[in-house]
């Protein structure tokens, strides 16, 4: 009969493959749900939503939308993050998550513009905002719900894991719509867009299921045991650590905003100024993050070797020298060259996105950290995510594609120096509030 140390390894284990898992299928379901949009908004929501403008304010506008969902992320982070640190990691997420489900399905079944009218872009706007509260919410929870749980020694590679969601979530939400745009010919932008909205009903319920079967993780059950819980985590974050906050946010610049002119605006790029077909671009976007998959925990791994910091800035120098053959790559129009420049550019995201969520979450003690990461990963959203797809199609149409070049070189000099500028706590013990 096994003892019971023995039992405790055991279902301390158990716990960690289920915290792992939860944290990534989880967080696959809200990028498909959010990613979707984003495709949407570059092959679709022009037609559905604003068909009376031009091609150039049509996409403007769908960005736009696109953007609003990027602003509503930090809110979601601070209430979210007010009530991960008041209650626990477990119950927020499965908020987030219903909330993301309920919100992308009725996306599906919104009416367009001509149908009803001014009210189609106005209530698909409400629910891009409720899509940007929930995703906002759900990045530091995922995160440190299997970094918590995983081992201390390992905490680069196991809080990357759910980081593989977004290149699952983005194959899956490019996947269908690359799919259903090849298979349901015109009947696409009729009825076709619609169907990956609503499949995302059944995917919010797989993902509830396995996040139900997980325990609160131990750091968190140390704070409340305790009596650490923070009366209001987020003015008390706010307060002892704002220059983590920033830092962090402005950190991403070199992750967040290209990753969005890398997958979304190429998208309209490919198409509309190298004169490639969608499906074509889709199928290349799905491919690069299906790279992903293995480059994001190799650099989470990496990291936990070397450091986070040095990983991470090294992918902003990336950013910087890639920046200018990018487009001349995309501008040859040679099918292959354009397919696997589409790919490999994914490298340079890797190197940062991997090691990116232990960086941010360990500069932030336990009792504020749901609140700390995700104010500071999502403040990014306002700055650099959500605008580039925008600011790119404004840059193209008034400057060209060097102007875009130079705006992706701009991010990564903003990266790299506040990398430098943020403490790294990779070998630091995270559960030592004394360290901070």
């Amino acid at each position: 009969m096994p003892l019971d140390s023995d039992l405790h390894a055991e279902d301390m284990r158990s716990q960690r493959r289920k915290a792992a898992f939860a944290g990534v299928v989880g967080t696959a379901i809200e990028w498909y749900d959010f990613f979707l949009y984003g495709t949407a908004a570059a092959v679709v929501f022009p037609q559905v939503f604003f068909p009376q403008s031009s091609e150039y304010a049509g996409t403007l506008s769908s960005f736009a939308t696109y953007a609003v969902g990027f602003a509503a992320r930090p809110v979601g982070a601070a209430i979210f993050g007010h009530w991960g640190d008041r209650i626990g990691r477990k119950a927020t997420l499965i908020v987030t998550l219903a909330l993301m489900g309920v919100s992308s399905a009725l996306i599906g079944v919104l009416p367009g513009t001509a149908s009803i009218g001014v009210a189609a872009p106005v209530l698909l706007v409400v629910l891009r905002v409720l899509q940007g509260i929930a995703v906002g919410g759900e990045w530091s929870g995922s995160v440190l719900l299997s970094m918590e749980w995983g081992d201390q020694r390992r905490r680069g590679l196991m809080a990357s894991w759910p980081q593989t969601g977004v290149p699952i979530g983005l194959i899956l939400g490019t996947g269908m719509m690359s799919l259903l745009a090849t298979t349901a010919g015109d009947a696409f932008v009729e009825w076709g867009w619609r169907v990956p909205f609503l499949a995302s009903i059944l995917l919010v319920a797989v993902g509830l299921w396995v996040r139900l079967r997980v325990m609160e993780t131990p750091l968190f059950a140390q704070v409340i045991e305790r009596r650490q819980v923070a009366r209001l985590p987020i003015a008390e974050v706010l307060t002892r650590h704002p220059k983590e906050v920033v830092l962090s946010a402005l950190a991403r610049a070199s992750e967040q905003l290209p990753f969005y002119i890398f997958t979304t605006f190429a998208l309209t790029y490919v198409v509309k100024e190298v004169g490639l077909s969608s499906g074509f671009a889709l199928a290349a976007v799905t491919c690069a993050a299906a790279l992903e998959l293995a480059a994001i925990p190799a650099f989470g791994h990496l990291s936990d070797r070397v450091g986070r910091r040095k990983v991470y800035a090294t992918g902003a120098v990336v950013l910087a020298v890639v920046a200018f053959p990018y487009f001349m790559a995309l501008n040859t129009a040679i099918p292959v060259v354009v397919f696997l420049t589409i790919m490999i550019v994914q490298i340079q995201h890797s190197m940062e996105y991997g090691p990116q969520a232990a960086m941010i979450a360990e500069s932030f003690p336990t009792g504020l950290r749901y609140g700390g990461a995700g104010l500071g990963y999502q403040l990014s959203s306002l700055i650099a995510g959500g605008p580039a797809p925008l600011v790119a199609t404004w840059l193209l149409h008034d400057f060209g594609w060097q102007a875009i070049a130079l705006f992706m070189i701009a991010g990564a000099v903003v990266g790299f120096t506040a990398t430098l500028l943020l403490p790294d706590r990779s070998k630091v013990d995270i559960a030592d509030h004394a360290a901070y």
